[in-house]
């Protein structure tokens, strides 16, 4: 089962992800993966911290950078980038007990005037930087001069002890589980699945299932920075790294350097907030790609909910032998929502698949599912929900979510019942206890921070950016607006955004806080 809410840009898919290097593991084999049964973190998730009580021997580590290596999965990056492993605590409120490796990668600047390290996550949670910084660096070419571009994989992701809870043969026959099940039979399969899912997890992340929020990743981001040697964390957040971002910003806000946000997550929304908000992204998304092939989006919003129909009743055939069910088939049209460039792919595979053949839109979910042509499935969805099922408190039952399906197919025939489901299914039954209901991001004190909102994001409905701002507070959060498609402003073809994005990061800018690029 794939989760919409609150992924990265992934339309990039796998065929972006071209960079490897080595994995980081536990020093000492006491904090990594294992089969210890996993019990909630004491630490506290909203109090501001400092890193005083971190032992010297992990603020004053020095990193082994080397050459990049190649992986199962990518080829190594040219001999520009390197690679290293940070020592950082299992648990944060046990800062000298033991310790696992986050996989780090960077470029250093390439020009003269450095300004120091910038920081990137590509969202998730669960996407890996160590892959995909290399494949970003063009698209931030001319902050790569004046910066150290430096990412990495956060703990329980990928190189960083990388949670993998279930075989490529199982998340194969998973995907025949209806993720809107319309009998008691089915429903019944599909909660019976999150727990197998969630057992699998916790078996294979031990001790570390309890240590992989976001507020540990967050104090992960300010060891980090001390290491680099960056008196200023300056960071560029986008997706679900936002909702970091903003996290990292309450717990260190005299820390925040030049902070972007971009593809905004709402920290004031709780799970089946972020699960509505982002029906009504797609459905939006959905909206404007039927209009611009000259359909009415009433109609043709219903003519794709009808599709959906036929195949939950009957999956098509497809030139791999699989069948496509009704989850790929909503998977498949998800992905080119996330860029207005893709929306001709979309035409082409709804087209194929009511001619009957269900390939192209597999191979569209295939690529969201991070699956590859030898049946190989990533761990990105794996480190998603370990991560996202120990940020969330709320925990609707089945019956709750029954009563909200209305609400979720009002907005979207198309999206809102998988949507509406997901509420339930994602964290049923979860072996570790949520830890908040929204995260706390309030960062009083802190420098302006940068916050870009894209009027037709699919993903990270634009009013979550001015809820971030106002969140933040007075005087931190500066809203940036554009009147664009996709998941993502910057890099996306708007020179508006680019250049004050730029301007903020190299010179320190800080725009008018209410400020619209049309183009």
């Amino acid at each position: 089962m794939a989760r919409f809410v609150r992924w990265t840009a992934l339309m990039a898919a796998a065929a972006l992800l071209t960079a490897g290097c080595s994995g980081g593991s536990s020093d000492d084999g006491k904090g990594g993966a294992g089969t210890d049964t996993a019990k909630p973190s004491t630490a506290d998730s909203t109090s501001t911290a400092t890193t005083a009580a971190v032992p010297a021997a992990l603020t004053a580590q020095k990193l082994g950078w080397g050459r990049c290596k190649a992986t199962a999965d990518s080829a190594a990056p040219s001999s520009d980038w390197q690679c290293a492993t940070l020592k950082v605590p299992l648990d944060w409120a046990k800062p000298d007990g033991s310790t696992i490796g986050l996989a780090l990668i960077r470029s250093k600047a390439t020009g003269g005037d450095r300004i120091g390290s910038l920081l990137f996550n590509f969202g998730g949670p669960g996407g890996s930087g160590v892959d995909y910084m290399p494949a970003y660096a063009t698209t931030v070419s001319a902050l790569h001069e004046h910066y150290d571009l430096v990412s990495w994989d956060p703990r329980g992701v990928a190189a960083s002890e990388g949670i993998r809870c279930r075989s490529d043969k199982a998340i194969q026959a998973s995907e025949d589980v209806d993720a809107t099940p319309d009998t008691p039979a089915e429903e019944k399969a599909y909660f019976q699945d999150a727990v197998d899912f969630g057992k699998g997890c916790e078996k294979a992340a031990g001790k570390l299932m309890a240590h992989v929020s976001t507020t540990d990743t967050a104090r992960d981001m300010d060891l980090m920075r001390q290491v680099l040697g960056d008196t200023k964390m300056h960071y560029f957040g986008i997706s679900y790294g936002t909702e970091l971002g903003g996290v990292y910003a309450h717990l260190f806000p005299k820390n925040v350097g030049r902070l972007i946000l971009d593809a905004v997550v709402d920290p004031s929304a709780d799970s089946v907030g972020h699960a509505l908000n982002q029906t009504r992204g797609f459905q939006r998304a959905l909206d404007d790609y039927l209009k611009s092939t000259d359909q009415d989006p009433d109609q043709g919003s219903q003519k794709i909910a009808a599709l959906l129909k036929r195949i939950d009743a009957k999956p098509l055939a497809t030139s791999t032998g699989r069948k496509l069910t009704q989850t790929l088939a909503l998977t498949g049209i998800v992905l080119p929502l996330y860029s207005k460039e893709s929306w001709p792919t979309l035409t082409s595979a709804l087209n194929s698949a009511e001619e009957g053949d269900g390939s192209e839109l597999l191979a569209l979910a295939d690529g969201y599912n991070d699956r590859d042509s030898a049946g190989h499935y990533g761990t990105t969805t794996h480190s998603q929900r370990v991560i996202s099922c120990l940020d969330d408190k709320q925990r609707p039952t089945p019956a709750q979510t029954q009563k909200l399906l209305p609400e979720f197919e009002k907005i979207s025939p198309v999206f809102g019942d998988f949507l509406g489901w997901d509420t339930a299914g994602w964290c049923h039954d979860w072996p570790v206890a949520g830890q908040y209901e929204t995260p706390e991001v309030s960062a009083p004190g802190a420098a302006p921070i940068l916050v870009v909102g894209n009027t037709g994001d699919p993903a990270t409905p634009y009013e979550g950016a001015r809820k971030m701002v106002d969140e933040l507070g007075k005087g931190v959060g500066v809203e940036l607006t554009w009147k664009g498609e996709g998941h993502g402003a910057y890099g996306s073809g708007s020179d508006c955004v680019d250049s004050t994005v730029d301007a903020y990061l190299l010179k320190g800018t800080v725009p008018k806080d209410g400020k619209v690029c049309a183009s």
